[in-house]
């Protein structure tokens, strides 16, 4: 009799921990938000998307310079990102390879490559050093908000003169 009310206790606190548990989004930090532009899928919003540590990285650009992100960015040689085959774009994975490191948004849609699972722009691979496929580690960070700018470089504003003075 005893074992049975323990076996009852023990099923009945797991089926609460399991509804408790459905009932919280997966990574909530990724869920908020646009997963991305128009041609990019959509990840679920409480779909949790497994991402290892490590990963073989190669680097794509010039010859999608002008063309644009399935993200909605216009790709050119300054444009800092990744392509991932299933982040939300907008989410920011941290990269570390020999040692640089560098914080990157997910732009596009890939690699296409079967080797490998992350594609730098060339901006990208040029602030980490990378000139070949190499194998990188990766953390995913946090969320920004998907816009045509997103790893665009940031322009520091240039000083206007405005009688006489420099207004900032």
């Amino acid at each position: 009799m005893i074992r049975s009310k323990l076996h009852t206790t023990t099923l009945v606190l797991a089926l609460v921990t399991l509804a408790a548990v459905a009932a919280i989004p997966a990574n909530s930090a990724l869920a908020a938000g646009s997963p991305g532009g128009a041609s990019a899928p959509s990840a679920p919003a409480m779909h949790l998307v497994r991402v290892h540590p490590t990963g073989v990285a190669t680097w794509f650009g010039p010859g999608f310079y002008g063309q644009k992100t399935a993200c909605g960015q216009t790709l050119t040689p300054a444009v800092v990102g990744v392509a991932n085959r299933t982040l939300p774009c907008g989410t920011l994975v941290r990269v570390t390879y020999s040692s640089h490191t560098l914080t990157i948004p997910v732009l596009d849609r890939g690699p296409y490559s079967h080797i490998a699972d992350w594609d730098l722009t060339a901006g990208a691979a040029q602030a980490l050093g990378i000139s070949e496929t190499v194998r990188i580690r990766t953390r995913i960070v946090g969320r920004a908000a998907n816009t045509p700018n997103l790893g665009a470089p940031v322009l520091a504003p240039t000083p206007v003169l405005a009688g006489g003075a420099i207004a900032g």
